[in-house]
């Protein structure tokens, strides 16, 4: 006779979700920290943490690669918007890039009144 698989517990092939991973994390984190377990079972339960923390970096990470940026405005209003390919660049060139990305949007617009000192270097 099989065996029943539980609600709670998915099968070895199907992965957790981010929120299952999430708390058994939080779990693993508890019973580390309460500091009942012994050094092999505390090695072994903090493996599991290590695979459990992975699991949510790269689902974190999928999920970022699928926000798109918006990057303007188009004649008609419309957003203009473009998928975020920057995964791999370091912050400080994240960081670059999104100034780069502001200074490309419109501050002020032609009807502003402001055309006077357009021309004015100061």
């Amino acid at each position: 006779m099989a065996k029943k698989k539980t609600a709670e517990r998915p099968s070895e092939d199907s992965p957790l979700t981010f929120e299952q991973s999430l708390e058994q994390l939080e779990q693993i984190v508890r019973q580390l920290e309460q500091g009942r377990l012994g050094l092999s079972e505390s090695l072994e339960v903090y493996g599991q943490g290590i695979q459990h923390l992975k699991q949510c970096y790269q689902t974190l990470e999928s999920a970022e690669r699928k926000i798109e940026l918006l990057a303007g405005i188009d004649a008609q209003g419309n957003p203009i918007t473009q998928p975020v390919d920057d995964a791999e660049l370091s912050l400080d060139e994240k960081a670059e890039a999104r100034n780069e990305r502001r200074s490309r949007s419109p501050r002020r617009t032609a009807s502003s009144g402001d055309e006077e000192g357009a021309g004015q270097l100061f």
